[in-house]
């Protein structure tokens, strides 16, 4: 059981999708808070349950912001997909559940209307702790096989499209001192390193690297008339001609390099680009 909640689970970082998430929830809570009038709402006049389930659900679209949008904003390593485990999401969503209902209970408290207890927060909690437990595994293993499936069919593709020119290109160093020239093709990626960009490239039968003062979008720049040379990651240029397999988590792509001990991430972002290219 600990081996599976250590497990890496995908955090979604996309704060466009998140936001029509949270507008869409936020109806619906409003919409089912109407409808079917749990937690007393149909004990309530007319006028005032008007006033309560519009209040309830303005708070759940100011909370799950605050969770959603502008927690992952202002402390983006403690969220960053590459530590985000199965566990995490589980605690992640008790919390916001949790500050949903406290932002209930203070409201009810604030209108006075009825009384609402803070032990309905601790039952809403534990009961909702085994579906969201089997919605994180189900979803979980849903995005894995996906990402099992298109990763080999990825693989497939990559072998059957490599073609690769043979031309030169210049990285001219803003130091001039440590610029490079080398083909095109022998290119497998190169990754931003803060001021500078790290070229990592093929030479015979090994792989050298080299530290460039040039920044990550003047090489992209460079080798945009390449379409073989692919933006991953914010930090990365591939050469997915020079993959040597991509593998598929429940947290997306991985590209793996020959003699390269290290993967490649590939974006959510970018994802569908690459499945384009190859």
């Amino acid at each position: 059981m600990l081996k599976f909640l250590n497990k890496p689970y995908p955090f979604n970082d996309d704060l466009k999708h998140n936001t029509k998430v949270i507008f869409f929830i936020s109806v619906g809570v409003f919409a089912f808070l109407f409808l079917f009038q749990p937690l007393q709402i149909d004990a309530l006049a007319s006028k005032e349950k008007y006033i309560l389930v519009i209040g309830l659900g303005v708070i759940t679209f100011l909370s799950l912001s605050l969770n959603l949008l502008i927690l992952p904003s202002l402390f983006p390593k403690v969220f960053h997909g590459s530590s985000w485990n199965v566990k995490k999401e589980i605690f992640w969503d008790i919390w916001i559940l949790f500050t949903v209902s406290v932002g209930y209970f203070l409201y009810y408290k604030t209108l006075g209307i009825m009384e609402f207890k803070f032990a309905m927060i601790l039952k809403l909690i534990l009961i909702a702790i085994v579906p969201i437990s089997v919605l994180i595994t189900f979803n979980r293993n849903r995005l894995l096989r996906s990402h099992l499936k298109s990763a080999n069919e990825l693989n497939q593709k990559l072998q059957e499209n490599k073609s690769i020119p043979d031309r030169l290109v210049h990285f001219i160093s803003d130091y001039q001192k440590d610029n490079l020239s080398l083909k095109v093709s022998l290119i497998l990626f190169v990754r931003s390193a803060n001021n500078y960009i790290e070229i990592f490239w093929k030479e015979g039968q090994e792989i050298k690297s080299q530290m460039v003062r040039y920044s990550l979008t003047k090489a992209e720049e460079l080798l945009k008339d390449y379409k073989f040379v692919f933006k991953c990651h914010r930090s990365y240029l591939t050469n997915i001609n020079m993959i040597d397999k991509i593998e598929g988590s429940s947290q997306g792509y991985r590209l793996y390099f020959e003699k390269i001990d290290f993967p490649i991430p590939v974006s959510k972002n970018y994802a569908h680009r690459l499945k384009e290219l190859i």
